[in-house]
């Protein structure tokens, strides 16, 4: 019983000492702008970019150095006086679609934004091939 009491205790302990985890933010970029409206701008920019080594996380999200030397660049060429778009176009030039957060629907992506919905047909075909395979096994209760 105490070695049960003790274990609830110290489950319970980072809620009454405040040593719950921090939530993950954002990693914060080293050079950010003094400006607002540009460091606004950098931000939503980044969001847009997938890192290349997390995969399911933005160059805002990630911690990866690759992250880091990406978002630099953006900032970089935000400084140089590029648009979104021209910073995105060179980005994708380099890296193709795969580093866009919402890649655009082309020839070459059909198939990937076709996938999930491919999945789910594929799926419901064969829980109805099972549900009537087993439903014909079965068999009849007399009432």
């Amino acid at each position: 019983m105490k070695r049960v009491l003790f274990l609830l205790l110290l489950l319970a302990a980072p809620a009454f000492f405040s040593i719950a985890p921090i939530p993950a933010r954002a990693a914060p970029a080293p050079g950010t702008f003094s400006d607002p409206a540009m460091e606004a701008r950098a931000r939503n920019l980044q969001r847009q970019l997938r890192c290349l080594v997390c995969q399911g996380e933005s160059i805002d999200e990630s911690h990866a150095p690759l992250a880091e030397e990406l978002r630099q660049l953006v900032r970089q060429q935000m400084v140089e006086g590029r648009s979104d778009r021209q910073i995105q176009e060179f980005l994708t030039a380099r890296y193709g679609n795969y580093i866009l957060m919402r890649p655009p629907v082309e020839a070459d992506t059909y198939f990937l934004w076709a996938a999930p919905f491919l999945v789910l047909i594929v799926a419901g075909g064969v829980a109805i091939f099972v549900i009537s395979k087993a439903r014909k096994a079965a068999p009849s209760d007399p009432l």
